[in-house]
């Protein structure tokens, strides 16, 4: 199995798959709090408590509470590997991929939308930058280069336009996906809105215009 950067980076990130029992109810206990109260509120102590097992436990698997929430963020993501799987293999054709790929990357961000909910709101009050380092650096950074070299190889193939920026592409999905996470219940209240309470509708519609356009080429336009 091929190891990714964001793995190396992050040694914690697959001890739920090592089968450490102890180390699986400290991330979901952690996950919980992490998301309830936020990284400074949520104390070693009470995660402790909520897992089952000592403070010197958490200590011996994970360095710091740093360490522990960036472990939590970056398992929060792992799902984004076997899409990204998914879509860089030549089944069906590249819009067909890249619309169940838009779907899977919304519903996983539901699973856990609180936890995506409080690292948003914690990227907008942070003063440092350090939380959108880390995470660009250990959490999400090698899933959108995946993305990025996916859509390259589809332009080097001919499958899609050469004339656009593949990383554009990539934040412009991530970012409407994210979007209707923070406000699809504003979405509800709007006229001709007839997707707010259907995610996969969304993405499916999103993953159409980001491959089509809404331009009418010359010949169609005939």
């Amino acid at each position: 199995m091929t190891t990714t950067n964001a793995e190396k980076l992050s040694p914690h990130a697959n001890l739920t798959r090592a089968g450490s029992e102890s180390t699986a109810r400290i991330l979901a206990a952690a996950e919980e709090l992490f998301a309830e109260h936020g990284f400074e509120a949520a104390s070693i102590n009470t995660i402790a408590e909520r897992a089952g097992v000592s403070k010197a436990n958490i200590f011996h698997h994970f360095s710091s509470k740093r360490e522990l929430y960036l472990t939590v963020l970056h398992n929060a993501c792992h799902k984004g590997s076997e899409r990204l799987h998914n879509l860089e293999t030549h089944t069906g054709t590249f819009n067909e991929r890249f619309a169940a790929y838009a779907v899977d990357m919304l519903d996983d961000m539901l699973d856990h939308e609180r936890l995506h909910r409080l690292m948003l709101r914690e990227l907008l009050t942070e003063n440092d930058g350090r939380l959108a380092k880390e995470l660009a650096e250990r959490v999400v950074g090698d899933k959108f280069a995946r993305l990025v070299a996916v859509l390259r190889g589809g332009q080097g193939r001919g499958e899609l336009r050469a004339d656009f920026d593949p990383a554009m592409a990539a934040i412009a999905l991530i970012g409407a996906n994210l979007f209707f996470l923070q406000s699809r219940n504003v979405f509800k209240h709007l006229p001709d809105v007839g997707f707010a309470a259907d995610p996969g509708r969304y993405s499916a519609l999103l993953a159409d215009i980001l491959m089509r356009g809404i331009l009418i080429a010359p010949n169609d336009a005939k």
